[in-house]
C-alpha cells in the first residue's frame, strides 16, 4: 500500500509542471476571456454585466461574411499545401539524382522569419514596381500595372498563395517522414509482381498515408485558422474587408477599437470552431485506429 501510494505521489509530482503549465496559460486565459465576453470591457474605468448581448451583436450579415471568407480562406490554403506537399514528398522520396539538394531547396521558405517573408510577397504584389505585375506586362498578359493588394478578389488570392508559400515546407517534411516510414518490403513485392510507379504509389503509398495526411491537415488547419501575421502585414484586412477573417475582426474589435467584450465574444466563437475541429479529428485518427471505416 505504501508502495503504491508513492508511486502515485511520484507520478503527479510528475504531472504538477504540465498540469500548472495547462491551468496557468491556458485554462485560465479561456476562462478570463468566456467571463468578460459577457461584459462591456473597453478602456472605460467600469465595467458592466451586459449577458449575451456581445454574441447578439456578433450575428450579422457582416460577421456571417466574415465567418464564411475564413472557412473558404482556410480550406483553399490548406488543401492546397496538403496537394503541394504531398506531391513534393513524393519526387523527393524519389531515387533520383541530387534529392538531397532539393530537401535543402525546399526549406528556405521555413527557414527565412515570416515577416521577411511576407514582405518580400508584398513587394512582389506591387503594382508600381512588382515583379509578378512586371512579368506578366513584359510577356503581355497584362496591358499595365496590376496592384493585387488594391482589389478584393486579387488581394485574397495573393494572401492565399503567401500563406501556402510559407507552409509547404512543414507539409512536405511531415510527409516525406511518412513516406519513408513505409516498409520497402511492400514496394518490392509489387514490384516483383509487375506493379508500375502510379500503382504502387496508389495501392500502397496513399493509403499508408492517410492517417498522417489526417495529422497533418488538422494540424495546418488550426494554424490557418488562427493565421494573423500574413493578411495584416500584406492587407490587414483590406480592401474593403475582403480578407478581414475571423482573427482579424477579433483584433480590430478588441484592440482596434477597444470592444474588449465584443473581442473576447469573437475570440469565444473562434475557441469553439477550433474545438468543433479537434473533435472530428480525434473520432476520425479513433476510428482508423481501430479499423473502423464507417
Amino acid at each position: 500500500m505504501n508502495v503504491q501510494r508513492s508511486t502515485l505521489i511520484f507520478a503527479w509530482i510528475l504531472l504538477l509542471p504540465a498540469v500548472l503549465y495547462v491551468t496557468v496559460i491556458v485554462a485560465y486565459p479561456l476562462v478570463d476571456t468566456f467571463i468578460l465576453s459577457f461584459t462591456d470591457a473597453s478602456l472605460k474605468k467600469t465595467t458592466n454585466w451586459v449577458g449575451w448581448v456581445n454574441y447578439g451583436k456578433i450575428f450579422n450579415a457582416t460577421f456571417a461574411e466574415v465567418i464564411l471568407r475564413t472557412f473558404v480562406w482556410t480550406f483553399f490554403s490548406v488543401s492546397i499545401k496538403m496537394i503541394i506537399g504531398t506531391f513534393g514528398a513524393s519526387m523527393l522520396n524519389a531515387a533520383v539524382p541530387g534529392r538531397a539538394l532539393f530537401r535543402v531547396l525546399t526549406m528556405p521558405p521555413w527557414i527565412v522569419p515570416m515577416a521577411i517573408g511576407i514582405f518580400m510577397w508584398g513587394w512582389m504584389y506591387n503594382g508600381q514596381f512588382g515583379m509578378i505585375s512586371g512579368v506578366l506586362q513584359r510577356v503581355g498578359l497584362a496591358d499595365g500595372p496590376i496592384a493585387f493588394l488594391a482589389q478584393g478578389s486579387t488581394a485574397f488570392w495573393a494572401t492565399v498563395i503567401t500563406d501556402v508559400w510559407i507552409g509547404v515546407p512543414m507539409v512536405t517534411l511531415y510527409m516525406l517522414a511518412a513516406m519513408q516510414s513505409i516498409p520497402q518490403d511492400l514496394y518490392e513485392a509489387a514490384w516483383t509482381d509487375g506493379a508500375g510507379r502510379f500503382y504502387r504509389f496508389r495501392r500502397i503509398t496513399l493509403p499508408l498515408l492517410v492517417p498522417s495526411m489526417i495529422t497533418m491537415s488538422m494540424l495546418s488547419l488550426i494554424s490557418t485558422f488562427n493565421s494573423f501575421d500574413i493578411i495584416w502585414i500584406l492587407t490587414r484586412g483590406g480592401p474593403s474587408g475582403e480578407t478581414t477573417t475571423m482573427i482579424i475582426d477579433t483584433y480590430r474589435t478588441a484592440i482596434g477599437s477597444n470592444k474588449y467584450g465584443e473581442g473576447a465574444a469573437r475570440a469565444v466563437l473562434i475557441c469553439i470552431f477550433l474545438s468543433i475541429f479537434c473533435v472530428c479529428y480525434f473520432r476520425l485518427t479513433s476510428r482508423l485506429s481501430s479499423g473502423d471505416k464507417r
